[in-house]
């Protein structure tokens, strides 16, 4: 039985063989904890902070990194942390409405907890409203989260104004990097900065907060005081080990990869010419490709094209039974929601299997 074609990057990414090679010492023999005092431990710590070193190195310069079990525990740690230390009369969170779910949900929660939230909407390109920006960042704000690469549309926010409104404010400015993370510019201006290991050819279970230097929050996890007291638990060699190998090839790799990524970017477009683009066609990221055909049944479509692995909107939800905010954002309908696919794609895609998969999802979908 032939594999099936994979592009669904956005939900997670094939692991890298090089991350898997690190991560195979310290799952056949190296157990030792890395927290404890002697040789065994010691060579576990060492290699902890190799891979934190690796990770770091595409983060701003400045700060330091504190390992999670992934960005959606690192995104909570950094926005209830922010507000929790904020001081009084700063009470807002401003954030996007596109935003993902782990930044939406954990702002609703701080809402339900007192604390003023405010969602900025965004124009039908998914580009915020600058203006209600400028409004809402103001004194009474503790934090302004936008992502950098949106995880349904690709499309990226001017994430250095909107840092440089933050703060003229005196607010902070966290960027959940997760799907630009070595493919995108982050910005110098943020404070803090959530990653995942799986969407950069890493292993599940593991991602990072970046924090600036002087930015101090409490933490969300009590116990043993692991992780510079921010996030106590054990923490897996293993885990961290493939995460920084992964890391290191995001940089040796970077201008081959995008280069990679736009031909394919550019085989894709030519090959869904017939379908239209939510989300902005320049401001993007050129490894997500969010199209729709108006009247299409996804449902049906993905039945039908088993031999190709792509999405109807955000893995993140699904099985939630929630329609996309995102798309929603942008003002479609929910027919045109209902009729949007996703497709990612990146390092280890190829050329040849990206038109096998439009010839099989065209055909699909010209049959409806």
């Amino acid at each position: 039985m032939t594999d099936p074609i994979y592009l669904d990057y956005q939900a997670t990414t094939p692991m890298a063989p090089e991350a898997a090679e690190a991560m195979r010492r310290w799952i056949d023999a190296g157990f030792y904890n890395p927290h404890s005092a002697h040789r065994g431990g010691w060579q576990a710590a060492a290699a902890v902070e190799v891979a934190r070193g690796q990770v770091a190195a595409l983060m701003p310069d400045g700060g330091r990194m504190v390992f999670t079990s992934g960005a959606t525990e690192a995104i909570n740690m950094a926005l209830i942390g922010a507000m929790r230390a904020a001081p009084p009369g700063r009470r807002k969170l401003v954030t996007i409405a596109t935003e993902h779910a782990a930044v939406r949900d954990t702002a609703y929660w701080l809402e339900r907890e007192g604390h003023e939230l405010a969602l900025l909407p965004v124009d039908e390109e998914g580009i915020v409203d600058r203006d209600a920006a400028y409004d809402a960042i103001d004194e009474k704000t503790a934090i302004v989260a936008v992502m950098a690469v949106n995880n349904e549309i690709g499309v990226t926010q001017p994430l250095d104004e909107l840092a440089a409104l933050a703060h003229d404010a005196g607010a902070l400015f966290c960027c959940d990097a997760v799907q630009g993370y070595g493919r995108v510019p982050l910005p110098d201006g943020a404070d803090m900065i959530a990653v995942s290991a799986h969407k950069v050819h890493g292993p599940k279970g593991i991602g990072a907060l970046w924090l600036r230097e002087g930015v101090e929050i409490p933490p969300l996890l009590h116990g043993g005081g692991q992780e510079q007291g921010l996030r106590s638990g054990t923490l897996s060699p293993a885990l961290c080990a493939g995460f920084g190998a992964a890391a290191k090839l995001m940089r040796e790799r970077a201008e081959e990869d995008a280069a990679h990524v736009q031909a394919l970017w550019e085989t894709a477009r030519e090959a869904f010419s017939g379908w239209a683009i939510n989300g902005s066609a320049t401001r993007r990221y050129h490894g997500n490709l969010n199209i729709r055909v108006d009247g299409l049944d996804v449902a049906r479509l993905m039945s039908d094209v088993r031999g190709v692995l792509f999405s109807a909107g955000s893995a993140c939800a699904s099985g939630s039974g929630r329609p996309s905010h995102v798309l929603a954002a942008l003002g479609l309908a929910d027919a045109q929601i209902k009729s949007s696919i996703r497709l990612g794609f990146g390092r280890y895609s190829t050329r040849e299997e990206l038109k096998a998969a439009a010839d099989l999802i065209n055909r699909a979908a010209e049959a409806q």
